[in-house]
C-alpha cells in the first residue's frame, strides 16, 4: 500500500519561506512502517497527479483551499481516493467533501489508523470526527517524511496545541477548544536533540498556557545550546524571570500579536488584555532590554480604524526597530465569530472568498466602517511595502540592542528581512489555486 501526502501552496508561485508542515510529519508516526510513504510539498514542487498511489491525504488550509480541491479532483478523476483534513476543512467538512471521499474533524490521532484500515478494507467513510482531545504523550513526530527537501535551516517544533484567549478573528479556539494540552517535556527535549538543529521554532499558538510548565521547558532547553524563536501573548512582559529565562535558554526573537494601536479596537476584537499590564512601549522596551528580537503584527480594518491607522502603526513599528512585522487586512475565516459577525452584518464581499476567483491575496474581503474597501487593501499593502523597504531594513538593523546583537544575530536579521520582502511583493495581487489547468 502506498500513501501520498500533499501540502498544497497558495498560487503558482514557488515559495522561498516554507517550514517543514508538522502535520506530515505526525501523520507519518502514525502510519505503520510497512505502508510507502511520500510527501509532495507544493511550495517546493509539483505534483506528479499519474503516479501511482492508493491514497491520497490533503491538508487544507482556508488560503490553501481552493489549491487543495482542485488537487483533490485531480486525484479523483484518476480514480483515487482522497481523504482532508486540518483547520479549514474541520470547519467546512460539507465543502470539503464535494473534492475529497472523506474528511478527518479534529487533530488526527486516533482516527488516521481507522482511515487507512478502511482504505485496505475497501469501506472508507466520508466522515471521521474525533470524539475527545487525544492526549499528546508519547506523540511521534517521524521526520524522514522531509528527507531531501530544502525547507529553511529552521526545524518547527511542537510543545502544545491551544490558546487560553479566544478572540474575535481567531478560529483556533473554535478548533481546540477550552482543552489546553501540552507535550511531556522530557520528549521534546529528546525530538530536538535528535534533530541536531541549531534553530528551533516553537510553533505552539501561544507558549505560555502554563507559566510553570513553561518554566520548566526553559531550563530544559539550556544545556541544549541552541537558539529559538517562539509565539506569545504580550502579557509575558509581566513575568521578568520568564523574559529572563527565554533569553538564558537562547530565546532570540518572538513574535507578538499587537493587532491594533486602538484601545476600541481591542475591546472589538476580545483582546482588551493586551494594555491590561502597561502600554505597549513598555512591554517592548522589556523584551528588547534582554536583546530578543520581536516581530510585530498587525491586523486593520475593525470599526475604528480610519485611513490614518495605517501610517501611525507603520510609523509605531519603525519606530521600535521591528525584526519583521506584518500588516494584514482583516480576514474572517470559518469557525471565527467574526466571520459570522460580518455574514450576519451583511457587510461580506463574498460568500466565500477563499473560493472566489475575483478574490485576490492581499485584498479585503468586507466593508469597514470608517473607510473604503480599497482603502483597507492599499492601505495595509503601503505599510508592508515601506516596512520593507531595503533603507528600512538596513536602519532597522542598526538597533543594536537586539538585531545587531551579534553577527549570527545580524545573519538571520537580513536573510529574514530580504526574504519577507520577496514574499510580500511576490505574493500581492495573485489569485489563489493554479491559473493553469492541473
Amino acid at each position: 500500500m502506498r500513501i501520498t501526502f500533499v501540502r498544497p501552496n497558495l498560487y503558482d508561485m514557488r515559495s522561498s519561506d516554507a517550514l517543514q508542515p508538522l502535520v506530515f510529519a505526525i501523520l507519518k508516526g502514525l502510519t505503520p512502517s510497512s505502508i510507502e510513504t511520500k510527501l509532495y510539498d507544493e511550495r517546493l514542487e509539483p505534483i506528479p497527479f499519474d503516479e501511482t498511489t492508493d491514497l491520497v491525504a490533503i491538508t487544507v488550509e482556508t488560503f490553501t483551499a481552493r489549491r487543495a480541491y482542485e488537487i483533490g479532483d485531480e486525484f479523483r478523476k484518476r480514480g483515487v481516493p482522497v481523504v482532508m483534513g486540518g483547520y479549514h476543512a474541520t470547519f467546512m467538512p460539507d465543502e470539503a467533501l464535494q473534492h475529497a471521499d472523506a474528511v478527518v474533524i479534529g487533530d488526527a490521532e486516533g482516527l488516521w489508523q481507522q482511515v487507512i484500515a478502511d482504505v485496505r478494507d475497501k469501506v472508507l467513510k466520508p466522515i471521521y470526527r474525533q470524539a475527545i482531545h487525544p492526549g499528546l504523550k508519547g506523540l511521534a513526530y517521524d521526520r524522514s517524511i522531509f528527507k531531501g527537501k530544502r525547507y529553511r535551516p529552521v526545524t518547527p517544533v511542537q510543545y502544545g496545541r491551544g490558546c487560553r484567549f479566544a478572540c474575535d478573528f481567531c478560529s483556533i479556539h473554535a478548533f481546540y477548544g477550552k482543552d489546553l494540552r501540552q507535550r511531556e517535556i522530557h520528549e521534546v527535549i529528546e525530538e530536538i536533540e535528535r534533530q541536531n538543529t541549531r534553530h528551533v521554532f516553537l510553533v505552539d499558538d501561544n507558549l505560555f498556557v502554563d507559566l510553570d510548565k513553561a518554566r520548566a521547558l526553559f531550563n530544559a532547553l539550556i544545556p541544549l545550546n541552541i537558539t529559538w524563536s517562539c509565539q506569545v501573548s504580550i502579557d509575558i512582559t509581566r513575568h521578568p524571570d520568564i523574559l529572563e529565562l527565554m533569553r538564558k535558554s537562547g530565546c532570540i526573537s518572538i513574535l507578538i500579536g499587537f493587532e491594533s494601536l486602538s484601545e476600541a479596537n481591542l475591546v472589538q476584537m476580545k483582546k482588551k488584555w493586551n494594555l491590561k499590564y502597561g502600554d505597549y512601549d513598555l512591554a517592548i522596551n522589556r523584551i528588547k532590554d534582554l536583546g530578543i528580537m520581536l516581530y510585530g503584527t498587525f491586523v486593520f480594518g475593525y470599526d475604528n480604524d480610519t485611513k490614518d491607522s495605517f501610517r501611525r502603526t507603520l510609523d509605531f513599528a519603525l519606530s521600535h526597530n521591528f525584526f519583521l512585522a506584518n500588516f494584514n487586512p482583516l480576514m474572517p475565516t470559518p469557525g471565527a465569530k467574526l466571520y459570522g459577525r460580518l455574514k450576519k452584518e451583511g457587510r461580506l464581499l463574498y460568500d466565500k472568498w477563499w473560493l472566489d476567483p475575483n478574490y485576490k491575496y492581499g485584498d479585503a474581503v468586507f466593508k469597514p466602517a470608517k473607510m473604503s474597501v480599497d482603502e483597507l487593501t492599499e492601505g495595509c499593502f503601503m505599510a508592508r511595502k515601506e516596512f520593507n523597504y531595503y533603507n528600512s531594513i538596513f536602519r532597522r538593523a542598526f538597533s543594536y540592542r537586539d538585531n545587531w546583537y551579534n553577527p549570527y544575530r545580524l545573519g538571520i536579521f537580513l536573510a529574514s528581512n530580504v526574504v519577507a520582502r520577496w514574499e510580500i511583493l511576490g505574493k500581492q495581487g495573485r489569485a489563489l489555486g493554479s491559473c493553469t489547468p492541473a
